[in-house]
């Protein structure tokens, strides 16, 4: 295992871990997960991170969970990427970017896939299923006002936030929830597009076997 390893599922939420790290330039290597396969709950990944799930990222013994958690370092330990910004507030700003997205959209996507994680009752499945389409589509129309200034996340600065930005709009056209992104998020798909003619986002979505934004 080399000195950074990070552990990755295609399309999953790691892949804004991934593109940061790419967009360092650094040294790292990466683990390919099926999640459809079980490979998450293997005892060999169990053996790195304990909660079974993606992304991990391994550095010299140490390992850290959380997407989030992962931008962060990423972002500090290589400052002249530039991917977070030093002034307070704007890095105030992408926090809450970040809080606002993991806390909201993904807990909203995981109604709509993972309803086991939300009830034992699989009569309420459907039901928690429908809510959560319903609650992401409202914020999808949130991040839609936030970004129809267009630019980046941080308006005129790309940060740590674009990619996680993208992991989102990548769930939102997916066959779990099917929506016109272009149609009904026009700002949003615009960042998209953009966060397609970065050369890491190519790279990282020919490693992951993704298709990039039209």
């Amino acid at each position: 295992m080399t000195a950074r390893t990070l552990y990755y599922a295609p399309g999953a939420c790691s892949l804004a871990a991934h593109i940061a790290l790419e967009e360092t330039g650094a040294p790292f290597e990466t683990v390919r997960l099926d999640l459809a396969r079980g490979d998450q709950r293997a005892p060999e990944y169990l053996s790195v991170n304990e909660r079974g799930r993606v992304p991990a990222l391994y550095e010299d013994g140490w390992v850290l969970t959380e997407v989030s958690a992962i931008l962060r370092h990423v972002a500090r330990a290589h400052p002249a990427a530039g991917l977070m910004p030093d002034e307070p507030r704007a890095a105030a700003l992408a926090d809450e970017w970040l809080g606002w997205l993991a806390t909201a959209h993904h807990v909203a996507y995981a109604q709509r896939r993972r309803p086991e994680r939300f009830s034992t009752d699989e009569e309420g499945f459907d039901a928690i299923r429908a809510r959560g389409a319903d609650t992401f589509g409202d914020l999808c129309t949130m991040t839609e006002v936030r970004l129809s200034n267009g630019g980046w996340a941080l308006g005129a600065r790309y940060s740590l936030v674009d990619p996680y930005l993208l992991v989102f709009w990548m769930w939102g056209r997916g066959p779990a929830l099917g929506f016109d992104m272009p149609g009904l998020f026009p700002a949003w798909t615009a960042h998209a597009r953009a966060m397609a003619r970065r050369p890491a986002v190519q790279a990282v979505f020919a490693r992951e076997g993704l298709t990039l934004p039209a």
